[in-house]
């Protein structure tokens, strides 16, 4: 495939016109046409709806377009790196990065590493589905206990594990259910629980169903009832006596992982962020995440 083309044909999707496309970039429009209609003789498809005064895409020209841009600016990038001893970093890196991580830690972190790396425009994506790095162009994604994937690699950088707390008011009666708040899909009626006395199991009657950890949190701490949490996200409150750490939860233990995708060159950007994570976690415990919380 001529990536001239390839090229031009972005420019002219992105500015929506030969014309503008022409304007922006200095470029004869003659150029540019022909360059385009080359490409689609050569692929055999008509990537533009040419209308008397509107130039749209086709569903082919747009599939190329979203894919053909980020593919083009990848390519731009590493050959600026391998012309510059592939020491800079700099250039668009996109993160895709689990809701509740997003909320407690992420926008410190994307703080901290921009001031580091001022070149770098960084965008973070929060969502909890996986999404898929190559197909929608993310360069780096944080998922929790990750099954295999022979096409990303990467590295764990934190780990933590569910505990139950309540409030210190709020105390226990043998035999009656537990008030507690719990997430909105949680269908449990018993949960398991490790304590002093050994592995046991704990009625619980719903009184919250929230769809956030970050609202549960805030609901125990308000005395509503108790909850399973990370015990990243309450070390703190435990400590300071805010919450009471009535057993852990035995099977919980979670670990985040850094992964980015096989088939791309690991550019400076994201080995830069992959760096900073072992910087920031350098024992990667819940404890220290608790810690970088509370700073």
């Amino acid at each position: 495939m001529d990536l001239l083309a390839l090229a031009d044909f972005t420019l002219v999707a992105r500015h929506g016109g030969f014309g503008r496309a022409s304007r922006a970039a200095h470029r004869p429009k003659a150029t540019l046409s022909r360059r385009v209609a080359g490409l689609e003789a050569s692929l055999n498809l008509r990537l533009f709806e040419r209308g008397t005064r509107d130039l749209k895409l086709t569903e082919e020209g747009r599939a190329l377009y979203e894919r053909a841009g980020h593919l083009l600016t990848e390519l731009e990038e590493t050959t600026a790196a391998i012309a510059s001893g592939g020491t800079q970093v700099r250039g668009r890196m996109r993160l895709s990065v689990p809701l509740l991580f997003s909320q407690i830690a992420m926008g410190r972190l994307a703080a901290e590493f921009a001031l580091r790396h001022p070149d770098v425009r960084l965008e973070v994506t929060t969502e909890d589905r996986i999404v898929d790095m190559i197909e929608e162009g993310f360069d780096l994604a944080i998922r929790v206990n990750p099954d295999p994937d022979e096409m990303l690699v990467g590295r764990s950088f934190l780990r933590d594990r569910l505990v139950i707390v309540a409030s210190p008011t709020q105390s226990r009666v043998d035999g009656a259910p537990v008030p507690a708040v719990v997430r909105n899909n949680a269908q449990e009626k018993r949960w398991a629980i490790v304590s002093a006395q050994g592995e046991a199991s704990m009625e619980i009657a719903p009184v919250l169903r929230l769809s956030s950890m970050i609202m549960i949190r805030d609901a125990v701490r308000a005395g509503a009832g108790a909850a399973r949490l990370p015990i990243s996200l309450v070390d703190q409150d435990i400590a300071e006596g805010r919450l009471a750490h009535w057993a852990d939860v035995p099977g919980s233990d979670v670990a985040l992982w850094a992964l980015y995708p096989t088939r791309r060159l690991l550019n400076a950007r994201v080995s830069a962020f992959m760096d900073f994570l072992k910087e920031t976690f350098p024992t990667g415990t819940p404890e220290e995440l608790g810690a970088f919380l509370d700073r």
